[in-house]
Formats: structure tokens, sequence, C-alpha cells
């Protein structure tokens, strides 16, 4: 059986200007959110959305996402980019004989496989 505490969480500052205190978030969930003056509040204040949110999406008769799935999410966005770019995309994958998402995809993916390697070699320095 799954536990609140099975759930990762990110806390973070708030800035004074969005009224300071903490925020936390679950990246199982990105509907819920919540905050506190301190982390512990922010913490207990969390759970008790977490709580709220897993009952509400069982209600709903919603998937609750597993601990660590990254949530729910459907492999699906949509993202705006400046009309020359666009040309510029649609030019290279026309060039390389595949699709527009199939270049973009492929970009993405070296990109995050450069950035998982950066984040490698600082770790092992």
């Amino acid at each position: 059986m799954t536990k609140l505490t099975d759930y990762p969480f990110e806390v973070r500052p708030l800035a004074e200007e969005d009224g300071g205190g903490y925020l936390v978030s679950f990246p199982d969930f990105a509907e819920c959110i919540s905050d506190g003056e301190t982390i512990e509040e922010a913490l207990e204040n969390g759970r008790d959305a977490l709580r709220a949110t897993i009952a509400a999406r069982k209600a709903k008769k919603l998937p609750v996402p597993a601990p660590n799935s990254g949530g729910v999410a459907s492999g699906k966005f949509v993202a705006r980019v400046p009309k020359t770019v666009h040309a510029q995309l649609a030019t290279r994958a026309r060039a390389e004989g595949v699709s527009l998402n199939t270049l973009v995809l492929t970009f993405i993916a070296q990109g995050l496989g450069t950035a998982s390697s950066r984040a490698r070699s600082k770790g092992a320095a």
C-alpha cells in the first residue's frame, strides 16, 4: 500500500514579492502545491494538500500516480516558437527526410542526454 511519505517532494523558498515562506510541490502531482511560513509548516500543509489531491482524484475516478512515476503525463505538449525557428526546423526536417515532430523529439532527447552527461561529470568531479 502506498503511503504519503512514499511520494517525493520539492521545497523551495518563495521570494518576498511572492509572500515569502516556502513552497512545497510534488512531481507526481502537477496540481498539488502548498506553502508555509517555515519549512515544517510548508511540509505539513503539503501533506494535507497531497491527501486532498489523492482523495479528489479517487472521487473523480482519475488515476492516482505511483510514487516517482513523474505524474500522469500524456506525452504530448504544445510549444510556441517564433516563425523563423519554425521555418528553420521545418527546412531541416525536410532535408533529413523526417517529420517535424521526429526532428524536435530528437533534439530534445539529445539535449537531455547532454544535460544528464554534464550533471554526471559534475558529480564525479
